[in-house]
């Protein structure tokens, strides 16, 4: 398990199960189908998928 850290933040993104945005967890670079990157991953707190647009930086 690993936090991508964002500009020296942690990554957050919202979740729809907590309704509000927090730490994303075990997160994963992606490539949507249209070929834009993408963040995905699971909440700290609740543990559900979570999915935001724009690239994960260290």
């Amino acid at each position: 398990m690993f936090i991508v850290k964002k500009g020296g933040r942690q990554m957050q993104a919202y979740c729809f199960k907590c309704k509000v945005k927090r730490e994303v967890r075990n997160a994963q670079s992606v490539v949507m189908k249209n070929g834009k990157p993408a963040t995905r991953g699971t909440c700290a707190v609740c543990g559900t998928r979570m999915f935001t647009i724009g690239k994960a930086k260290d």
